[in-house]
């Protein structure tokens, strides 16, 4: 089953527990971002920090993600660290880094994925380039994804550390 609109942002309402993400990529072409993204490019700083319902949403719920990144970091890791993870992690969003720039990647054939209370899963489907293709409902077992996660989170560094380093 494909999510998108209701059904899609339903999971961020619904949760009761743990919403967790694994992002892959070095770039996402979001649409949304393109303007700000570009103005980034340009040597345009994001001023930050912001309020909006997502960082209303990380301050009072459990939301965590890892992204595997190798070096340098892409034009879109560097806008994505400064544009939402520099006020996403303060405001309590557990982000974590796993760099594999010096290292195998432990989970070197895991898609990008959206699991919520460790019994709902969401592949999230992109094209090479970043542009988003779709979000599938996963309907076999979780438990891979959770081992997933705890790999993840055990190989990866708190995104607060990985910058101050």
């Amino acid at each position: 089953m494909l999510l998108d609109g209701e059904n899609w942002a339903s999971k961020f309402k619904t949760f009761k527990t743990e919403a967790w993400r694994l992002e892959t990529l070095s770039q996402y072409l979001v649409p949304q971002e393109a303007e700000e993204f570009a103005a980034f490019k340009a040597g345009t700083l994001f001023p930050g920090p912001y309020e909006d319902s997502w960082t209303e949403m990380v301050r009072t719920r459990n939301v965590g993600r890892v992204h595997i990144v190798n070096r340098p970091l892409s034009d879109y890791l560097r806008f994505e660290f400064e544009r939402y993870y520099r006020h996403q992690a303060p405001a309590g969003e557990d982000i974590r880094i796993l760099d594999v720039t010096d290292r195998p990647n432990p989970l070197p054939d895991v898609q990008d994925f959206w699991m919520f209370d460790r019994s709902t899963v969401v592949l999230m489907h992109y094209e090479t380039d970043g542009k988003q293709v779709s979000r599938e409902l996963y309907t076999g077992d979780p438990a891979p994804f959770v081992e997933y996660q705890r790999i993840a989170v055990e190989a990866s560094v708190p995104f607060l550390e990985y910058v101050s380093t």
